[in-house]
């Protein structure tokens, strides 16, 4: 961050490109005032032609930093948002950043258009680093702020080759761990409703029910698998699809808290006794599983302790821009409760 990569656009370069001063190219930069509208606009055009990125260490130096961390929510499915999953990891990393006098502003990033405008936010200084949560496989995102230098973490990542900083939960290790807690008590018919199969954090779960059915020498079928968004409602279609094609089903693995509520009102009204006829495990540890009937055996992860990480080594980034990216990756637990 705050060096300008051999051959990249200079400052001098942009004004000459604009036709106007480095001092007014600079004070655009900095989103300052005085500066005609027509102006501004034809400076933002010759940072967009020649790809300049300002030099926010110089703006660091300065005393210039925003003292403002972006918490970027690139989730294109609306619905997303009013899963508990939001409002937990938002509280978690506000918490983690209460004692550090920085700002947390919430962007919500779920087209192009919005990609471009945030990439142009960041780029004038107006944040010193972003959190990213739900990105999907194949979002740019990540790269596009990697490439303007701004320090970015991850909560997760994108593929099992991040080159981002990131902070993720042992999704594999939770849900082999919870498959193996399904036979240890008997259950022999084991299905999973998973979340979408275009994030790394469902497919990471789905490969830890399939090892662990692997080392119970059972196939992982691949009609025992369902997925969802991980809302109750694609939760209960799920279910009630497994339901369905395997009728002797007696235990499954759901990739959320919510998703598991949605399966457990699918078994209710298949008349499927829980745990009796069908033993339920969820993911997350939210409030909602101790609210549940019966109460819902859960994979804890440590949502607080990935928010604490997350702002720890964004902050030292932010200090330390070419220090290497860190990938931490949290350890997550098994809790039992009455469905399992």
């Amino acid at each position: 961050m705050g060096r300008q990569r051999p051959g990249a656009p200079t400052l001098e370069e942009v004004a000459a490109h604009a036709g106007v001063g480095r001092g007014t190219v600079s004070r655009v930069v900095n989103n300052a005032a005085g500066v005609k509208e027509s102006t501004r606009r034809a400076v933002q055009r010759a940072i967009e032609e020649l790809g300049y990125v300002p030099n926010l260490a110089a703006r660091s130096l300065a005393g210039r930093r925003a003292d403002a961390v972006a918490l970027v929510l690139a989730e294109p499915d609306w619905r997303q948002f009013a899963e508990p999953f939001f409002s937990e990891i938002v509280r978690s990393l506000g918490d983690a950043l209460a004692d550090t006098g920085m700002q947390l502003l919430l962007t919500l990033v779920r087209s192009d258009a919005e990609r471009q405008r945030f990439l142009e936010y960041a780029r004038g200084g107006r944040v010193d680093g972003a959190l990213l949560v739900s990105v999907h496989a194949g979002d740019p995102l990540p790269d596009m702020l990697a490439e303007a230098r701004l320090p970015t973490v991850l909560l997760g990542r994108r593929s099992g080759d991040e080159h981002i900083s990131y902070v993720d939960a042992d999704n594999v290790g939770g849900a082999r761990n919870a498959v193996s807690h399904l036979l240890k008590r008997g259950s022999t018919a084991i299905a999973t409703i998973t979340g979408p199969l275009d994030m790394h954090v469902a497919r990471s779960r789905l490969r830890g029910y399939q090892e662990a059915l692997a080392a119970a020498g059972l196939e992982a079928d691949p009609s025992w698998v369902a997925e969802s968004d991980f809302t109750q409602e694609s939760g209960r279609r799920a279910m009630a699809e497994l339901i369905r094609r395997h009728p002797e089903i007696d235990g499954v693995l759901a990739a959320s808290d919510t998703t598991a509520v949605g399966a457990l009102e699918a078994l209710r009204a298949a008349g499927r006794r829980v745990p009796d006829d069908v033993a339920v495990i969820g993911f997350d540890d939210f409030p909602l599983a101790e609210q549940t009937e019966p109460r819902l055996t859960t994979v804890r992860q440590p949502l607080e302790e990935i928010g604490r990480a997350m702002v720890r080594l964004l902050l030292e980034e932010m200090q330390e821009p070419a220090m290497a990216w860190r990938h931490v990756i949290l350890r997550t637990d098994l809790v039992v409760r009455e469905s399992a």
